[in-house]
């Protein structure tokens, strides 16, 4: 099943009696085309609207503008029970007292009228449903006598009972420790595979939406920043903040220029960028993108080793840095020849991304000029449209918000102080003023709260 978000906007009213106009835009003007029988990861940092965006879908919040459509069929005013929707909550949503079968049965005893299914028909399909999960052997038990990935596949199974024409998950593995979740990830993908029910999965762990998803949406602060194969987009990030956010280590980010076709770290002239405008720059490398060499275009100062089995993560700094430390990856080989107080390095051209330093966006240059058309190509072929975000990327508010905090609290701490006086050792004591009473005590209350 195609599903097609046109313009989708979602604003939630402000909360702040003295800001009744600071409303929260959640989801801003989404468009996106979800192709039939693929697995798409919504994924972003927390607060950037993903939740958001699959609740809508699902219909247990309405957008303030936009459609949707599944298919041909406008389903932006269906109720949620009426739009063929399997959906998978992040702390399972089993019910404590039923069984595995009847938590998986459930949704099919409240089907009504010609959808209603005989008491065969529903065993059969509940068992189905189990064997898909692999959890047929459990169907008499609680689900307190199951473990965590056990239950997280109870309600995948509860989900799929219902044959939906689309499956969604909204941060399924949050809650499972890292080997299960590893597991569970991979189950994920075989059941999507062997179903081929459109399947949308919500996560922040880059990670798991890059290892099972078929395409990723990368978004931030409700808006999309961009769209395509996990792999594609990790090679050829259009932005600063997507670039930041893919990646295990992340990505090393210095401060830097283009001058005369060359890019310079500091004062070390570290790559030949020619064709590129001279212009102040934020300079991202990959943590792979490091070659050690002896007389390498790249300085730091080594601060530790990692040994991670086959490859060496190098701790470095240097003064040009955005990050704490430079961290690179090179073979466990090369470790004997690294020296213990300065290391040199040349770098990867294709694991080197140029951003502009005002807008953030991307500066292609060299073979990267030509990936990037060929990505493009690739999707078009797909029937995919590039989408990336337009005009000015979106700041974070979160120090202008913890400002606010701040000084709120700081105001509320004087009110209170100017009601109430100490005893000192040399004065006579001082009662309470009167003129605190109860209905200023509930505004001050009301304040907090907010």
């Amino acid at each position: 099943m195609k599903v097609v978000l046109q313009h989708l906007t979602k604003i939630f009213p402000s909360r702040n009696k003295k800001e009744p106009n600071a409303e929260v835009v959640a989801v801003n003007d989404f468009n996106f085309e979800i192709p039939d029988g693929k697995l798409i990861g919504l994924l972003g940092p927390s607060g950037c609207g993903k939740s958001t965006t699959l609740f809508m879908i699902s219909g247990l919040q309405a957008p303030t503008s936009g459609k949707i459509f599944f298919g041909d069929d406008d389903v932006t005013s269906l109720a949620p029970e009426n739009r063929g929707i399997g959906l998978v909550f992040q702390n399972y949503a089993l019910y404590p007292h039923m069984t595995v079968q009847q938590n998986i049965l459930f949704p099919l005893q409240n089907l009504k009228g010609e959808s209603r299914l005989s008491k065969e028909e529903m065993l059969t399909r509940a068992t189905e449903a189990a064997k898909l999960v692999k959890i047929e052997d459990f169907m008499n038990r609680k689900p307190s006598e199951l473990s965590g990935g056990q239950q997280q596949r109870v309600a995948i199974a509860r989900a799929l009972v219902k044959m939906p024409r689309v499956l969604l998950l909204d941060e399924p593995l949050s809650n499972l420790d890292a080997r299960l979740r590893l597991q569970t990830r991979e189950e994920i993908r075989r059941i999507q595979r062997d179903t081929k029910i459109t399947t949308i999965f919500v996560t922040h762990d880059q990670e798991e939406a890059m290892s099972i998803s078929d395409y990723i949406v990368v978004m931030k602060l409700g808006v999309i920043m961009q769209t395509g194969k996990p792999q594609r987009v990790y090679d050829d990030p259009e932005n600063l903040f997507v670039a930041k956010f893919l990646g295990t280590p992340p990505i090393n980010v210095f401060a830097g220029k283009v001058s005369d076709g060359k890019l310079y770290i500091g004062d070390e002239s570290v790559l030949d960028v020619a064709g590129v405008e001279d212009q102040e720059v934020y300079v991202g490398i990959r943590p792979e993108g490091f070659i050690l060499a002896k007389d390498g275009r790249l300085t730091c100062s080594v601060s530790g080793i990692d040994v991670m089995g086959r490859d060496v993560s190098v701790v470095s700094t240097n003064a040009n840095s955005l990050n704490p430390v430079v961290r690179s990856i090179i073979s466990a080989d090369e470790i004997a020849n690294m020296p213990s107080k300065t290391v040199k390095f040349n770098l990867k051209p294709h694991k080197v991304y140029i951003f502009n330093k005002e807008s953030e966006k991307r500066v292609y240059f060299g073979e990267q000029i030509a990936l990037h058309a060929a990505i493009i190509a690739e999707m078009e072929a797909e029937g995919q449209t590039y989408v990336t975000h337009e005009g000015p990327l979106p700041k974070e508010a979160d120090d202008k918000a913890q400002t606010t905090i701040v000084e709120e609290k700081k105001g509320f701490l004087a009110k209170i102080k100017g009601k109430f006086k100490k005893k000192t050792p040399e004065g006579p004591e001082v009662t309470i003023s009167s003129s605190y009473d109860t209905e200023e005590r509930q505004d001050t209350d009301s304040e907090v709260n907010e």
